[in-house]
């Protein structure tokens, strides 16, 4: 079946890092824009990071530019999220997503068609 599942996720200090992956399963994703969303206890789902289907363009939310990197490996049906620099305000339940065929990069969860079930980042203070 279609999936996307995630990995990488645990319990970091602040100031530390995680690689988030994303591998997908009955699906190619070299031709669709691929991204990262999170979603906090008692908040709703936000945009962290995206990658264009073609590798050239990415987009990140004010939040995480400069800590964090999108990147994809079309050859494994794989993405990453590099996470540097981690802050508590960072936990949060991580979310791979993927988006139509050959749409642009989005910020917007509904642009997105495929979602896997997320991974928990916990940064300790």
């Amino acid at each position: 079946q279609v999936q996307l599942v995630e990995s990488g996720g645990g319990l970091v200090q602040t100031g530390g890092s995680l690689r988030l992956s994303c591998a997908a399963t009955g699906q190619t994703i070299s031709v669709s824009p691929m991204g990262w969303f999170r979603q906090a206890p008692g908040k709703e789902r936000e945009f962290v990071a995206a990658i264009n289907w073609n590798s050239d363009s990415t987009t990140y939310a004010d939040s995480v530019k400069g800590r964090f990197t999108i990147s994809r490996d079309n050859a494994n049906n794989t993405i990453y999220l590099q996470m540097n620099t981690l802050k508590p305000e960072d936990t949060a339940v991580y979310y791979c997503a993927r988006g139509g065929i050959m749409r642009a990069v989005s910020i917007k969860s509904r642009d997105y068609v495929y979602w896997g079930q997320g991974t928990q980042v916990t940064v300790s203070s």
